[in-house]
């Protein structure tokens, strides 16, 4: 495809009027279009200013550019000298920030804190405590279970056989509990253990001396589970029912003895603490 030229002398030639429309034609006579393409449309006078403009900046840069080929060596020394200046600055501003974390600065107000971490806690005192815990738990439940126990207490169960009073010529001093050989005997109240052993008559007995000087007696037993000395509290076992000594069957025979050696008849002072044998079979 052929496009119409013109040239920028053509361009430049401003249009006359005067100028007879043959000439024209005849001096710029072109061949003929083949195609539909469109004429690139002529500068205006503005742009060619701009691209003079462009043209000698375009010049300096090369100039600058030949220049700095010419001097290579020397701004390599710049820029290396600038390189220079640049890493004594870093080096002087990271000496003082590294020195703040060395071994002697430990004292440095900057100096990043050091925690004291508290050595690993000792167990064992926390075992002394869980000891001594478990102890006074003991001791409180010791304690809140002798107050709920009762002052006074039946000595042993079974029949109420025999009576306080005269029989067979003697006084029967006391009272008999008939039961099966092994029955448990309990202290009437709390006291302390004056007799334990063999007794003329009882064959076995077992004493109590009591707060208030009260002596109470325990006869005719299989065995004894006390000894001389030691302090029971009532309803404490102290004994087994038996049938030795002077007895016609198993049973407890039970005295109580006022100020030491004043026997008297077991059921009143029995009952005054709340205690019945009841009723009386031979």
């Amino acid at each position: 495809m052929n496009f119409r030229s013109t040239s920028l002398a053509q361009q430049d030639t401003p249009y006359a009027p005067d100028t007879a429309a043959s000439d024209f034609d005849s001096d710029f006579a072109a061949p003929a279009r083949r195609g539909g393409a469109h004429r690139i449309p002529t500068p205006p006078t503005a742009l060619k200013g701009r691209a003079a403009v462009v043209a000698v900046a375009a010049g300096a840069v090369v100039a600058a550019g030949q220049a700095a080929l010419d001097n290579g060596s020397s701004t390599t020394s710049g820029v290396t000298l600038a390189a220079d200046d640049s890493a004594s600055n870093i080096a002087a501003t990271a000496e003082p920030q590294a020195a703040q974390f060395g071994a002697g600065s430990t004292g440095s107000p900057q100096a990043p804190q050091v925690l004291n971490v508290a050595d690993p806690a000792d167990l064992s005192q926390f075992s002394n405590l869980l000891a001594k815990g478990q102890r006074f738990s003991q001791e409180r439940a010791a304690r809140e279970a002798a107050a709920r126990r009762p002052l006074f207490v039946l000595p042993a169960v079974g029949t109420f056989s025999s009576g306080f009073g005269s029989r067979w010529g003697t006084l029967h001093a006391g009272v008999d509990i008939a039961n099966a050989i092994g029955t448990p005997i309990y202290a009437v109240a709390d006291g302390e253990v004056i007799d334990s052993g063999p007794a003329s008559g009882f064959g076995m007995w077992v004493r109590l001396k009591h707060a208030d000087g009260t002596i109470t007696v325990y006869g005719h037993i299989d065995s004894s589970l006390v000894s001389v000395g030691q302090h029971v509290m009532a309803g404490d076992q102290i004994a087994r029912m038996g049938n030795r000594g002077f007895s016609t069957g198993p049973h407890l025979h039970f005295e109580v003895h006022l100020a030491g050696d004043n026997k008297i008849d077991p059921l009143p002072w029995l009952a005054t603490r709340g205690i019945s044998l009841g009723v009386e079979r031979d």
